[in-house]
């Protein structure tokens, strides 16, 4: 199985590495450490499985898994976060992950999560399958038994590089927008939120594991 692995932290993809290469069948052929690098590199090389930590700078690691699913929805996807959040696991799954683990679980979990996964299967870390579960036995406000993101795939996308501190200037630069376009998506997230400040942006985007960085 050909894997891309994808997290902004060095050591961590050098720890994952180190265990899928035990197994003769895995192999890691690509590494990236943000989420843009990660849909290069599964443009380029047609991974049969994509790693992708949810936190990434640049581009989200949910955000990324829609991208590289468009293109080619062949590549299966696991997500990897610090985050045991049921809203977030649910967000990577409707972005057409087929796994999600905690990185508190034990590497040999990934290697289980991976086999179970290229077999068609999903995979959902233990630590927060019971939450999950919850959701569709009780179904909460919108009657389908996932949280329905309030935020829009572009306007998610524009909330993060807010939070990390990215310029109108530079969004609409990153997105291919004009900057009068990039101020509404601020209003609407804003308005969508009931959040009037920045600060407060900044602290949902973490919280929804949106981004990493700490205020």
């Amino acid at each position: 199985m050909r894997i891309l692995l994808a997290d902004d932290h060095r050591l961590v993809r050098e720890g994952i590495r180190t265990l899928l290469e035990k197994h003769a069948d895995l192999q890691v052929v690509g590494e990236a450490c943000n989420g843009w690098e990660s849909i290069k590199l599964a443009h380029e090389l047609s991974p049969d499985l994509a790693i992708l930590d949810v936190t990434m700078p640049d581009l989200n690691g949910i955000e990324a898994t829609r991208q590289i699913l468009n293109e080619n929805p062949s590549i299966k996807v696991i997500g990897l976060s610090v985050h045991c959040d049921k809203g977030i696991a649910s967000e990577m799954f409707i972005a057409g992950a087929s796994g999600y683990l905690t990185k508190e679980c034990a590497l040999e979990e990934l290697v289980e999560a991976i086999r179970l996964v290229m077999a068609g299967k999903k995979y959902l870390s233990e630590t927060i399958a019971e939450s999950v579960v919850g959701d569709f036995v009780q179904p909460n406000s919108y009657g389908d038994g996932i949280k329905t993101p309030k935020l829009t795939a572009k306007e998610r996308l524009v909330l993060q590089f807010i939070a990390e501190g990215k310029s109108t200037k530079d969004i609409a630069g990153e997105l291919d927008l004009s900057i009068k376009t990039v101020e509404t998506h601020r209003l609407r997230i804003m308005n969508k939120l009931g959040i009037t400040n920045v600060a407060g942006l900044v602290k949902y985007a973490i919280r929804e594991g949106l981004t990493s960085i700490e205020k």
